[in-house]
């Protein structure tokens, strides 16, 4: 069973592979970025800035249709013109830098949001915010069945699972995969994702703060293991 589902799909299908060896650039290359800036202690930055991103994503596409140059040329304008916007309100008012942030990229991503749905008619929004999730999903549960979803959703949880949570529901709404394959999912994602937040609270906030928040996390999880089995 731990061959078929973890295993086996990476030694037989080369597209796996190459999701596998993406996702450790990305964890490794995130993860050390993502420590300094925790202790910097401007953790919203990231999150901030990846939503940033859509509105000049939407223009991209609007203008240059699915080109990734035109795209990626357009989040990066976004998230700089986000990053510069935030710092200026933080340097000339009384709010703190990380509100600044937080404000700045709740007003890009609504307006990706209505550049989107005003003259982008025939995009669905849902795959452009979460089309690699749903792609990588839909392709994991037609070649491999539940096994396979289930694969996808520990391998996203440890990212974001959010994303596969809304993900794996669209799917759901589609008639695409089942109630139960798709619980089943998304409990497998939320227990990697509990597990990162458990690595990341012991190695970063040290003992004292594990003890407080690692039973927590334990007892979520043996809940979650419990409904699975």
């Amino acid at each position: 069973m731990i061959y078929d589902t973890l295993i086996e799909p990476f030694a037989d299908f080369g597209f796996m592979r190459r999701a596998l060896v993406a996702s450790l650039a990305l964890s490794i290359g995130g993860s050390s970025i993502g420590v300094f800036l925790i202790l910097r202690r401007m953790s919203l930055m990231g999150d901030a800035l990846s939503h940033a991103l859509l509105p000049g994503a939407a223009l991209g596409f609007l203008l240059g249709g699915l080109s990734l140059p035109a795209m990626s040329l357009g989040g990066f304008l976004a998230g700089m013109a986000t990053a510069l916007i935030s710092g200026i309100i933080a340097r000339f008012s009384s709010m703190r830098e990380d509100a600044s942030f937080a404000a700045a990229y709740l007003t890009s991503m609504a307006l990706g949001v209505l550049i989107v749905s005003l003259r982008g008619s025939a995009v669905d929004l849902m795959n452009i915010l979460f089309g690699a999730i749903l792609l990588g999903a839909r392709a994991a549960q037609e070649t491999f069945g539940a096994a396979g979803l289930q694969a996808a959703g520990v391998l996203g949880g440890l990212a974001d699972v959010d994303s596969v949570t809304v993900a794996l529901a669209r799917l759901h709404r589609q008639g695409i995969v089942t109630a139960e394959a798709a619980s089943a999912s998304i409990l497998l994602a939320t227990l990697a994702n509990l597990a990162v937040k458990a690595g990341i609270t012991l190695l970063v906030g040290g003992r004292d703060l594990a003890k407080l928040v690692l039973p927590t996390f334990l007892a979520l999880a043996l809940t979650t293991a419990a409904v699975l089995l």
